[in-house]
């Protein structure tokens, strides 16, 4: 759902940049286990991103404004997830802490109207229930700038309904887990104690050592080679012909490993980093000889969407398609609200320790 989509109808907007906390609260039940408790449970695979200079940004012309200027970025070392989390590694955390996702509270009507223009009318109380956005193929589209053709908010969805009532994830317990917020993300980072990338060591993991290239396995383009990631290939939104083994998410590891043993780097799931989304945030990081550790801008803005606070999402996602959605690249970013949860929305962390 994400590329060069601009701001559209207000309704709309709020059912896909969409608020839908409790008032604005925490989850009272959530409570971080301690440190020392942390190791026992979160047994997830790490992978060693040592430090290192790399240039962050598009590279090569016809990209997305949102990723220039290239500019000169230094990170230190840290750990990272070799996969994205999966519905059991999410699944073990609510059961050890009973956290609540975003998508479970009841909406806020007061939270919402913050992220639009004054005035907008409130929607009906039916339709404010918690769920979230569910992608569904269409076989009619009269305008690909109109995402809320195939985006349905979806009474009841969320990570352990994924397509709403009556649907599960009892098999799919090695798929990443999605409608996922950025909210419900830092709270497993907190109770795993570990974090979010920034997006500087999320693209620099991605990269896998390469420099200059394209793609996390470098120039060969994936409509060619259709068993690199799992995109969308076929007519988007109506077919997707699954010519790289799936329709929609598929196993974490599915895909072969890039440079430094990370997976699923590209596709898959859209991935939430910790930074805010500014989208003329890299003009300022240009004027530096060297960034290093670079944490994001200090106030998220998004002229499509200039009411509503944003964090990254990087990576892309199985929806990505290049008449659409060609943001399956390491320097490919979109900004998403935190309390947003959608069918192709998920998340990795990181550490600076060893487990």
């Amino acid at each position: 759902m994400r590329k060069t989509l601009p701001y559209f109808n207000l309704l709309a907007l709020l059912f896909i940049g969409w608020s839908c906390s409790s008032n604005g609260s925490k989850n009272s039940t959530f409570e971080p286990l301690e440190k020392e408790k942390v190791n026992s449970i979160d047994q997830k695979e790490m992978v060693w991103i040592p430090n290192g200079q790399f240039q962050m940004g598009a590279n090569q012309d016809g990209e997305y404004r949102r990723e220039y200027p290239a500019h000169l970025v230094e990170v230190q070392g840290f750990w990272m997830d070799k996969t994205e989390v999966t519905n059991k590694e999410f699944k073990r955390f609510v059961d050890a802490t009973n956290y609540v996702t975003v998508a479970e509270r009841p909406i806020s009507w007061e939270e919402i109207k913050k992220q639009v223009p004054p005035g907008t009318p409130k929607p009906a109380d039916s339709v404010l229930m918690p769920g979230a956005m569910v992608f569904i193929p269409t076989e009619t589209v009269n305008n690909l700038h109109d995402f809320s053709q195939w985006w349905k908010w979806t009474i009841g969805a969320s990570w352990k309904t994924p397509e709403g009532p009556g649907s599960s994830i009892d098999d799919l317990m090695d798929h990443p887990v999605i409608h996922v917020s950025h909210e419900d993300a830092l709270a497993y980072c907190k109770w795993a104690g570990k974090r979010l990338p920034t997006e500087a060591e999320w693209e620099f993991a991605a990269r896998g050592g390469l420099e200059a290239k394209r793609f996390t396995w470098g120039d060969e383009d994936p409509l060619q080679n259709p068993k690199l990631a799992n995109i969308w290939q076929g007519e988007f939104p109506s077919k997707d012909t699954g010519a790289d083994g799936f329709t929609g998410t598929a196993p974490v590891g599915s895909y072969a490993p890039n440079g430094y043993g990370l997976l699923d780097m590209t596709g898959n799931v859209w991935e939430w980093v910790s930074d805010l989304f500014n989208e003329n945030y890299y003009t300022e990081l240009a004027s530096m000889t060297v960034c290093k550790n670079p944490e994001g801008p200090e106030r998220s803005f998004d002229s499509r969407d200039p009411y509503a606070v944003k964090y990254v999402n990087k990576g892309g996602s199985f929806l990505c398609h290049v008449s659409y959605c060609e943001n399956y690249r390491p320097s490919a970013r979109e900004g998403t609200t935190p309390d947003s949860g959608m069918s192709h929305l998920g998340f990795r962390t990181v550490s600076d320790q060893p487990d």
